[in-house]
């Protein structure tokens, strides 16, 4: 369970967010504060998963806390809480790390889809930490790919995804596909390092394909594919911000840093992206939320 702590120097909105948690059971409030030095300390001293931020208060201000806390070590996630839409504080607080903002005066319907879209998130980054550890005998294991239900429904509800990110078009989305019905298929205890699914997926081609050209080939289209899937968002990002699209799919897929730093590319017109795309948090995520989707559907 997620553990928060609540940062603001209105009494009265903190008491609000920590009903709205306890309410609709998004977690665990650990503590509260108004502010500064005490602020500091208790989030230190209580490590909250995630820490709700007032963006202005007189003592020290939500940028200088996140500051002075990431220089002490604490490693947690940042939500802002914010009355203001002044881009440059907006855009320095993405700079340092802010993923999500709750606006004031507060809104429950905001603030319980705001956590709860955290909560997917943190689930997803627990589960990458999780598949770290090695796979020394999956080189062995053979894939069956045998038509099933399972496999026809996993292609379906990850090209409804896929779709939603305007990929269908690309060729590197055909690669996805394949490689999250071979994942489904394999039921595998951990997810494999990027060279060996690339490996499997070449290895299901046709007999004459040389599987070690087509290993490199589907790593490139699937490169190219990732990348165009954040400009994509980025460039819905720019032109709505609050598009539920952009609100669920940025975040959940990609690092909201390089998302800002794509937009800002597309703000100037950029077409040559500087921003390196984490693939396999892509993937992962698509296999997740196409089982997760499946589950929903069976239910």
């Amino acid at each position: 369970m997620i553990s928060y702590c609540i940062i603001d120097d209105h009494k009265a909105t903190r008491r609000m967010i920590e009903q709205i948690i306890e309410d609709a059971m998004l977690g665990t409030v650990v503590g509260s504060s108004s502010g500064g030095s005490e602020g500091i300390e208790l989030v230190l001293s209580t490590n909250p998963h995630m820490v709700l931020i007032d963006l202005l208060m007189p003592e020290l201000d939500g940028i200088g806390m996140i500051s002075e806390l990431k220089a002490r070590g604490y490693n947690g996630k940042f939500v802002m809480i914010s009355q203001i839409d002044n881009k440059d504080m907006v855009g320095e607080a993405y700079k340092m790390g802010v993923e999500f903002f709750i606006h004031k005066p507060i809104n429950m319907i905001e603030v319980e889809s705001v956590l709860n879209r955290i909560n997917m998130q943190f689930t997803v980054d627990r589960s990458l930490l999780q598949i770290r550890q090695s796979l020394a005998n999956l080189e062995q294991v053979q894939p069956m790919m045998l038509p099933s239900t399972k496999s026809h429904s996993a292609r379906d509800t990850a090209q409804n995804l896929l779709m939603d990110m305007g990929l269908l078009g690309e060729r590197g989305s055909q690669d996805l596909l394949q490689a999250i019905e071979l994942l489904i298929e394999l039921e595998l205890p951990t997810f494999p390092p990027l060279k060996t699914l690339y490996s499997l997926l070449a290895k299901e081609r046709e007999p004459d394909v040389d599987p070690v050209r087509e290993s490199k080939a589907i790593e490139q289209r699937i490169r190219r594919t990732v990348a165009i899937a954040l400009s994509n968002m980025a460039s819905v990002g720019l032109t709505d911000y609050a598009n539920p699209r952009f609100e669920y799919y940025a975040p959940l897929f990609f690092d909201f840093q390089d998302v800002r730093l794509r937009m800002q590319e597309l703000e100037k017109e950029t077409e040559q992206s500087r921003v390196k795309t984490n693939v396999k948090k892509f993937i992962q995520v698509l296999f997740w939320e196409t089982q997760e989707k499946m589950k929903g559907a069976q239910s």
